[in-house]
């Protein structure tokens, strides 16, 4: 039996943060409950209250809600109007498609002053003859009715033939709940060959397990299960045809059993896909000669790129962009990538082995894929400029011997390739001029002679050569 919970209150109150004690509306709706509690001791303020689709048969535990305006309990199995004495400020109340039978229940209404709209349509008690004249004769403050108006002229025709209407609504109240009585017996009269019915196929499959033999068992499991699967879901496409074709009347107690049939429907299936998820082989991912296998259980796009350049391998795996990061598991190992997404395992073989401890794995913050970086173990050095080959490689090791002394560089040039003046040799050619037949330098003398005014040539003095 579902039932109203602290958890399922805080989770249909998002819209206040999750608060209860200052909760002024919140909606139950859909939610199969099957009983009405705790309601008027956490959420005190509450003004609104949605409980429409649900299996409640029964109002109560609603009195404390002092500021409760609006409670709509459509699509029940309520079968009396009671205990909403206490709610004060009810204005609106929607009881549309339940089971109530017994009108003059609607009487415990009077005491909700501010109660001006009224829902009652899809009940039995609309079938009534005199129902509006009923109701609108007993709710003096009621001012529409089933979604229509009640006029004054109606309310004073209504007063006017009352105690004839209200004659009639308890003859016809008598006969409906002797009619409902009925119905219940059936009901449980029915619900008890359900369970007998049950009873003896679980004894006869228990009598024909014991007195099968062993080998019969073993004979029955070589057959397959592929036959027993077909032959249960014949069987079950039996039950639900019988069950869904069998004539019952709209009750309380038949909306309850189909849901109760539903229900059990729905768990066998989940029992039957939880076995075989355990039945299911797990994923081979290393074969018995211990080859590793390429696996993709996930089914993501990836891309795997060898960086030559920084003599790294980067797997890029398109995993979901709103993956929650803790759902994924990363396993590098020097030949291969293991990644688990959400348990499904996808393994990669690598071109070539790489670093286990040097790799990392990092989520893109703008495609959410899984980048994972991995370093080669094998180390490739890369020139990166390329050196001369006129210089020897002696002037490659003072090069470097300079460099790590701090001295200058120097570099020798191969005369034979470039072209340079030949300093001494000019210097030799004026030389030999200056020392020529013609003797030349005498006269070089007189005129440095002649460009001092002030000189004076000694004679006793000897020459500065």
């Amino acid at each position: 039996m579902v039932r109203i919970t602290e958890d399922l209150v805080r989770r249909r109150a998002e819209h206040n943060n999750c608060e209860i004690f200052s909760l002024e509306e919140i909606s139950l709706h859909q939610q199969e409950i099957e009983k009405l509690e705790y309601l008027d001791k956490w959420c005190r303020d509450l003004k609104i209250l949605y409980l429409q689709n649900n299996l409640i048969p029964k109002i109560e535990n609603v009195g404390k809600l002092k500021k409760l305006e609006y409670l709509n309990v459509a699509l029940n199995n309520i079968e009396r109007i009671e205990n909403l004495e206490g709610c004060e400020e009810l204005k609106k109340l929607d009881l549309t498609a339940n089971f109530i039978g017994e009108l003059s229940s609607i009487e415990a209404l009077k005491y909700n002053i501010h109660l001006k709209e009224l829902f009652l349509v899809g009940n039995p008690c609309t079938e009534f003859e005199g129902y509006r004249q009923f109701v609108v004769a007993t709710l003096h403050q009621l001012k529409c009715l089933d979604s229509k108006e009640i006029e004054r002229s109606e309310r004073i025709q209504a007063l006017q033939n009352y105690p004839e209407v209200k004659q009639k609504i308890r003859e016809q109240e008598q006969a409906y709940l002797l009619k409902r009585a009925r119905e219940k017996e059936e009901a449980q009269r029915r619900m008890q060959e359900r369970k007998d019915k049950k009873q003896k196929q679980m004894e006869s499959n228990i009598g024909f397990d014991s007195s099968d033999s062993l080998q019969n068992k073993e004979n029955h499991q070589a057959e397959g299960d592929g036959e027993q699967e077909t032959w249960s879901r014949v069987d079950d496409d039996e039950e639900d045809r019988r069950f869904w074709e069998e004539p019952t009347p709209y009750t309380p107690e038949s909306r309850l059993e189909t849901h109760r049939y539903i229900e059990e429907k729905r768990r066998a299936k989940d029992n039957i896909r939880e076995s075989k998820k355990r039945e299911k082989p797990l994923q081979t991912l290393v074969t018995a000669e211990g080859k590793v296998l390429n696996v993709n259980v996930p089914k993501l796009h990836f891309s795997l790129k060898d960086d030559e350049e920084n003599n790294q391998i980067i797997l890029d795996l398109a995993v979901y962009r709103h993956l929650d990061t803790s759902l994924l598991d990363v396993d590098v190992q020097p030949t291969y990538i293991r990644v688990l997404v959400k348990g499904k395992p996808f393994q990669f073989v690598l071109p070539e082995e790489v670093k286990p401890d040097s790799s990392s794995a990092k989520r893109s913050q703008t495609t959410g894929h899984l980048v994972v970086t991995m370093p080669k173990a094998k180390e490739i050095i890369l020139a990166k400029q390329k050196v001369s080959t006129s210089i020897k490689h002696s002037d490659c090791n003072t090069l470097q011997k300079n460099a790590r002394s701090g001295q200058a560089e120097k570099l020798e040039v191969d005369p034979s390739k470039y072209s340079f003046p030949d300093v001494t040799k000019i210097i030799q050619e004026k030389e030999r001029i200056g020392q020529g037949p013609i003797r030349l330098q005498p006269e070089k003398v007189t005129e440095t002679k002649k460009s001092y005014v002030d000189f004076e040539n000694n004679e006793d003095v000897p020459p500065l050569i």
